[in-house]
């Protein structure tokens, strides 16, 4: 069938939905999105005033306007459950594989249900208020209707994560399920939740600066609130490491350091500037806590493969101590003079970390490389994160010219990081001789020890970033060898000759694989892949001997992938991506731009002032 029309046709093992389930819930978005909006007109219409009167008595608590604390309310319990959804989601893949369909995974219902109410959230900040313009920088959608930028933001990211499902499901009909988490339209969906946190500071911000009760002093707590609000931040910029988490990342290990320098710089400086002395501390607790609960939930209590998470304490304590220097009266500067520190100091703290709990260690092979990458990343990302916590203080910004150059130079910095990390070379004509011993069996299922032996025997250096088998996507469950997710580090007995540490599965649905990184090199090998009927698949049998060529490793970790289409189709999808993508990137940007220019400290004296001679 022509590319063009898969769109249409109805959904494979290895494709799209099944089409009731894309009808059901196209069906059921259209009913939330008619609820919402009669909601909205009653509210508006002044036909119902309990939505008013419940928001207002939240903002009683914290002194926030009600267009502030029930949006807020909301997106708090949203994002917990669609991060609860996102990682069972991510180890569900891991242990068992593609999904028969959205509806068929349990974990899609509560990332669904946390985007919808994201979005909900961010409408809530707009339809609320009634009387009242909410605040200097509130956006006008009709003569008498005012709504403030921070939930304009929510909502739009809210909408842009949301569509990643639709857009997700024509991308699997397209070109067949990419089982990564670094799929295109993968991205859009937690993309969205994670940006949506610095639309939540921007809407806090608004209604900090509108409080009903203009001389009640914030207290304690609310400190502390706005501190987890960019440990959220903190968990958001962090969702696209997750795979490395798990330690099944499909490329390769240098970009996993720059990822977390980027998340956080951007969130612990700009916390660290706008709330002061242990801000970016309690921001790194909170979110150590909030995703060991989650990896709690998820690992042994659901009995998913489990995950670790980077701890980001070194980094904070490092933000924390450059906050002791003068320079800070100096946002960007100091910003960016932080960033290379954590970029450096930091993430060296941060390695000793990786190494005792991490699947993949740093080698010191890594380190020019990562370097090179995370120093630049984490200077243009700390001084963006100083221009947030510009924002968030009500502080002037620099000129245009300067913070949309900045802005731009980090997504470039950011971009061309992230491509470098995703270059790879695959080696020509090397091989590996592989014999398997079998070990005891588990559950009546085979196990194997393995000896490897590559052609040609230096194709690996001495300290490469692993040399590894992956035994994955066996089925979830306690009785199944590591709940679905086995990882054995081969031990180096020679040049090119390696040995098993522990028995990896090769029955049933596993995927086994041998995986080689040094460097550029990334490739692999199929040691036992299963007969799948569903994308036309031939077992890769476990051979007592064999030899097989190395290949690349999308080839064998993303069987569904479909190369039945045309080139330009493949580049189009993902530019249509890529300018979704920057056009929230550039809203975000807008609108702290927007927020900043109406609240801060000079403009608001100056309007004090002309109003008085008025």
């Amino acid at each position: 069938m022509r590319a063009e029309f898969a769109v249409l046709a109805k959904g494979s093992e290895g494709g799209g939905a099944a089409l009731n389930q894309v009808i059901g819930l196209t069906a059921a978005a259209i009913v939330i999105a008619a609820v919402l909006f009669w909601l909205a007109y009653l509210h508006r219409t002044r036909r119902i005033t309990w939505l008013k009167n419940a928001a207002d008595r939240l903002g009683q608590w914290g002194n926030r306007p009600g267009w502030v604390a029930l949006p807020l309310a909301l997106f708090i319990t949203t994002i917990l459950t669609a991060l609860f959804g996102f990682i069972w989601d991510v180890s569900l893949h891991i242990g068992k594989g593609r999904d028969p369909g959205p509806l068929a995974n349990p974990a899609h219902y509560f990332i669904l249900v946390g985007l919808f109410f994201l979005f909900i959230a961010g409408m809530l900040a707009v339809i609320l208020p009634l009387d009242e313009k909410p605040g200097p920088a509130a956006i006008r959608i009709t003569r008498t209707w005012h709504a403030p930028v921070g939930g304009v933001l929510m909502a739009a990211v809210g909408l842009y994560a949301l569509i990643g499902f639709p857009l997700d499901d024509i991308w699997h009909r397209l070109f067949g399920q990419d089982v990564t988490l670094w799929g295109p339209t993968h991205l859009m969906l937690i993309g969205g939740a994670g940006l949506s946190l610095v639309a939540v500071l921007l809407l806090e911000f608004e209604g900090r600066l509108d409080r009903p009760d203009p001389d009640r002093v914030d207290g304690p707590f609310l400190w502390v609130f706005r501190s987890l609000a960019f440990g959220g931040l903190l968990i958001g910029l962090s969702v696209f490491q997750v795979e490395f988490d798990f330690g099944v990342q499909q490329f390769r290990l240098v970009l996993q350091p720059m990822l977390i320098v980027a998340a956080s710089t951007i969130a612990l400086i700009s916390a660290r500037y706008t709330l002061g002395r242990g801000s970016a501390l309690v921001a790194v607790v909170f979110a150590f806590l909030v995703r060991g609960v989650v990896a709690v939930l998820v690992g042994p209590i659901l009995g998913e493969p489990h995950n670790v998470f980077p701890l980001y304490l070194g980094i904070a304590v490092v933000v924390e101590l450059m906050a002791l220097l003068p320079l800070i009266d100096k946002p960007l500067w100091w910003g960016a003079l932080t960033g290379l520190a954590a970029a450096t100091a930091g993430l060296w703290l941060e390695s000793l970390w990786v190494d005792g709990m991490f699947v993949d260690r740093w080698p010191t092979g890594m380190w020019p490389e990562l370097l090179v990458t995370t120093v630049p990343v984490g200077v243009a990302c700390g001084a963006l994160g100083a221009l947030l916590g510009l924002v968030l203080r009500g502080e002037p910004l620099p000129r245009p010219a300067l913070r949309r150059g900045l802005v731009i130079a980090t997504v470039l910095i950011a971009a061309a990081a992230t491509a470098n990390g995703l270059r790879i070379d695959v080696p020509e004509n090397a091989s590996a001789a592989v014999r398997l011993q079998d070990a005891e069996p588990v559950n009546g299922g085979r196990m194997v020890a393995a000896e490897v032996t590559l052609s040609p025997a230096d194709l690996v250096g001495d300290d490469p970033e692993w040399v590894q088998l992956l035994a994955w996507q066996g089925g979830v469950g306690s009785e199944r060898p590591g709940r679905g997710l086995v990882i054995d580090q081969l031990q180096r007995v020679g040049a090119g000759h390696y040995v098993s540490t522990k028995p990896v599965p090769v029955y049933g649905n596993w995927k086994t694989v041998l995986r080689l990184q040094d460097g550029r090199m990334l490739t692999g090998l199929p040691v036992y892949l299963p007969k799948d009927p569903g994308i036309d698949a031939e077992e890769e049998p476990a051979l007592n001997e064999f030899t097989r060529q190395f290949v690349s490793e999308t080839t064998v970790l993303q069987r569904e992938r479909s190369s039945d289409y045309p080139s330009w189709l493949f580049t189009l999808a993902s530019l249509i991506v890529l300018v979704c993508s920057l056009a929230i990137i550039w809203a975000l940007a807008w609108g702290a731009a927007r927020i900043d220019l109406a609240y801060r400290a000079d403009v608001r004296a100056e309007r004090m002032a002309q109003a008085v001679r008025r």
